[in-house]
């Protein structure tokens, strides 16, 4: 590592844009596999064979997106060595926090875009996002193989939306490596070389960890000034525990020991850490007795969405709270609280960024640890104003029942995403009309592509309260647009709205882990489509069984589930029929005593069944 200081060393990340729920990418993965099979990171046999090197999660491989930031060191021979650490990461809306903390160790992004589809929502979002950091952005034209690929008119939407200079625009197939090379060379020549010295303190940020069973949490650094060598004595600056570092290495790309790490050089470091919560995401490493200025870190993420995740056996509760925290190392965006409920038991209430964010965890629960969860339908936080508090409310059991001018409420508001929607013309009027049934506001498009009438796209924005795009509006929208739509939105703050309480009765009792916070106009749709899903999943008892959605008082839908009848009269032969009369009187009534003191639960794997398919 003392082969390469500081003016041989290029850090680089490729961004794109990712649609949802493992649509078709523009070839971030190849591209990375391009990279590192050129600087001979990975062996000529996988070299160009689509390895997937630096996808390494089994639920990555499976969408084919990326959800996890993952870094590589590799070694590139032009007229000197240089030493290239790339940064692979996600570009959904979603995972924004592994984007931000990969940003505070690079100099440069690689921004790629489909030479046949073109700039898409989420490519403005991270253009806008890289620029603001002062990142040097290489644009790259990837797929320039394919038949219908159009590189010139992709190139000119490049510089009619971001004012990029159609000289400085590369064009590639990462799948026939095509161009490729110029790629690496632009790294070299256009992104800045970091800044720092081995004459300094040590001085590194924390930007990444992760857990292993045997060393404990493994860190990744970035060394910012002095040195990182094994046997170091090291403090944080946030905790002020100390620690010794027993390991150095780079990720080559998997772990590769060294002796040690300089300025501006990126990698992992095991020091004996066994507390998940110990290893804080943007902290300051150094070393014991030399204190340095602590770096400014990162802004706390701000969850979007909730959800309650409960074991489907009540005895697993330990073991799945462990097991979150310990996949929350690797995700330090989501927030954790236990919760308990009558239904399901114990469980813990868990923040995200994003709908897409919250079910990649779960299969990550699921695919790493073993989990066997039930996770509730995911709500949004609102903001429930009270005569001499505000609070903020993410369970809709701890919802206010009813509020009005009679109650201590004063006003309860949602909060709201300001939406960009890139779509075809020819389905403007469709995306309208879903942004309207989704209750939009500030409704305004424009034309992109003006100059290519068979090619218009139009840009639509709004306004959409949060509660209405964690369901089904992404389906909708892909539907509705023959795929060819893209989406983005970010944080609009809060506005107030008509909103209400329903819970679901059973036999007149409260199942409080069904409860919803909705819309006042919705409420009769909602209403009677979950008693339908509840009269098919919850099984028949001896008794008949009421099945109710309530909003406050007012019973806004109804199903009733027949009881079971055993045939009391079937043993009585001849006689009068006052006889059989007798026996049907008597089970009537034990089955009216029955239904008084009877308790109706719901079995797990009828709330699996209903929880996992959306209310609307």
């Amino acid at each position: 590592m003392t082969e390469f200081p500081c003016e041989v060393i290029r850090y680089g990340r490729i961004v794109e844009r990712l649609y949802r729920f493992g649509c078709p990418d523009h070839g971030k993965s190849t591209l990375a596999d391009r990279l590192v099979g050129l600087t001979g990171t990975i062996p000529k046999k996988a070299f160009g064979t689509n390895q997937q090197v630096l996808d390494k999660l089994k639920v990555e491989r499976e969408r084919g997106i990326t959800v996890k930031a993952q870094t590589a060191s590799m070694i590139y021979h032009s007229h000197q060595k240089y030493l290239l650490n790339l940064i692979d990461t996600p570009g959904h809306v979603d995972f924004s926090w592994e984007v931000s903390r990969s940003l505070a160790a690079c100099q440069g992004a690689l921004l790629l875009v489909d030479a046949t589809q073109g700039v898409q929502a989420q490519s403005i979002s991270v253009f806008h996002i890289a620029r603001e950091r002062g990142l040097k952005i290489i644009p790259v034209l990837n797929k320039i193989d394919m038949p219908v690929a159009d590189p010139s008119r992709i190139t000119a939407q490049l510089q009619s939306m971001f004012g990029i200079d159609p000289a400085e625009v590369l064009q590639i197939s990462a799948k026939t490596g095509r161009g490729v090379e110029t790629v690496l060379q632009a790294i070299i020549e256009r992104i800045p070389p970091p800044s720092g010295s081995v004459h300094e303190p040590l001085k590194a940020l924390l930007f990444d960890s992760q857990y292993d069973r045997y060393r404990g949490v493994i860190s990744l650094v970035n060394v910012m000034n002095g040195v990182m060598r094994k046997g170091y004595r090291i403090a944080s600056c946030h905790t002020g525990k100390k620690y010794e570092v027993t390991e150095v290495g780079v990720m080559h790309p998997e772990e590769v020991p060294v002796m040690h790490l300089q300025p501006g050089q990126v990698g992992y470091i095991a020091c004996n850490m066994k507390e998940s919560t110990e290893a804080h995401v943007g902290d300051t490493l150094h070393q014991v007795n030399v204190p340095v200025d602590p770096m400014p870190g990162f802004q706390p993420t701000k969850a979007m969405v909730y959800a309650g995740v409960f074991p489907v056996d009540t005895n697993d509760f330990i073991k799945l709270e462990e097991s979150i925290r310990r996949l929350t190392l690797t995700d330090r965006s989501v927030t954790i609280q236990r919760e308990s409920s009558t239904a399901l038991g114990q469980g813990c209430r868990l923040g995200f960024l994003g709908t897409l964010h919250m079910d990649v965890f779960r299969q990550r629960l699921e695919d790493e640890y073993d989990a066997n969860i039930i996770i509730t339908a995911p709500t949004v936080p609102y903001k429930v104003i009270y005569r001499d508090q505000t609070v903020i409310v993410s369970n809709p059991t701890d919802f206010p029942d009813e509020w009005g001018t009679a109650s201590h409420v004063r006003e309860v508001q949602e909060p709201m995403v300001k939406a960009s929607i890139l779509v075809p013309e020819e389905y403007l009027g469709d995306m309208m009309d879903l942004c309207f049934s989704r209750r939009a506001d500030d409704l305004d498009h424009h034309y992109l592509d003006s100059g290519t009438s068979t090619s218009a796209r139009v840009m639509l924005t709004c306004t959409l309260p949060l509660s209405e795009i964690v369901t089904d509006f992404f389906d909708q929208l892909k539907s509705r647009s023959s795929g060819y739509a893209s989406f983005d939105y970010e944080d609009a703050g809060y506005k107030a709205s008509d909103l209400v309480k329903m819970t679901f009765l059973l036999n007149g009792k409260p199942v409080d882990a069904l409860a919803l916070v909705i819309h006042r106009s919705v409420e009769q749709k909602i209403g009677r489509t979950w008693v339908k899903k509840l009269h098919k999943v919850i099984p028949r008892q001896l008794f008949e069984v009421p099945i109710q959605a309530a909003v406050g008082r007012r019973i806004v839908a109804r199903e009733t589930l027949s009881a079971m009848r055993a045939d009391v009269t079937a043993g009585l032969y001849g006689g009068h029929y006052e006889r059989k009369l007798k026996h049907l009187e008597n089970q009537k009534e034990s089955k009216r005593r029955m239904k008084k003191i009877g308790n109706v639960d719901l079995p797990q794997n009828a709330f699996f069944d209903i929880l996992s398919t959306t209310a609307k």
